[in-house]
């Protein structure tokens, strides 16, 4: 079982980080490879919007680390996608990768219409914020962070199996309560 983590924080040592590093252990412990990608450490130029890339099944841009992407996400069974929540939505590094890997992630038929590429696939969402819970949901704060990211997967053929969120992280780190739903999650997604 090959499992992906995308690592959407800028902030490589912080909430997201911790709960992403408990998933790669528990992971590894349960026999999968794993490959962790850090969003930040990557050089990913911004997508120009000029369509080729539906045609060409390639992009016209000079090679950067978006193709390795492309074929780590291609290689994997279980996705594991971390995102704190910036202005109700994902980081926007995060936001860079996906419309430059959109070819890798859905491709199309003859009509024009999406086909996703990766149907069948698991996958998991980690996502923080630092509104107040419930404020976090209500006013749709780490809540619209989960729902761009499975917007996403689904269109891609993704299946989201759990999602782990957590408000409030401004004076509230995540702790045993996160860390035991990463653990349960991923053993089950790994053992199914």
């Amino acid at each position: 079982m090959k499992l992906l983590i995308i690592n959407g924080s800028p902030r490589e040592h912080g909430n997201i980080a911790r709960m992403l590093e408990v998933i790669k252990e528990e992971a590894e412990a349960n026999g999968a490879l794993t490959t962790y990608v850090q969003i930040s450490s990557l050089r990913v130029e911004p997508c120009k919007g000029c369509m080729s890339c539906r045609k060409n099944r390639d992009c016209v841009l000079p090679q950067d680390d978006a193709p390795w992407v492309i074929q780590q996400l291609r290689e994997c069974d279980v996705l594991v996608i971390g995102a704190p929540c910036y202005w109700g939505n994902m980081p926007g590094q995060l936001k860079v990768l996906f419309d430059r890997i959109v070819y890798g992630l859905i491709g199309e038929d003859k009509r024009g219409l999406p086909v996703p590429l990766h149907k069948g696939k698991k996958a998991m969402v980690v996502s923080t914020c630092t509104t107040p819970y419930p404020f976090n949901i209500l006013f749709h704060q780490s809540r619209g962070t989960v729902r761009a990211l499975k917007e996403i997967l689904r269109w891609s053929g993704f299946k989201p199996i759990r999602i782990v969120e957590r408000g409030s992280t401004r004076y509230r780190t995540v702790g045993d309560k996160e860390f035991r739903r990463c653990r349960e999650t991923i053993r089950k997604m790994l053992n199914r």
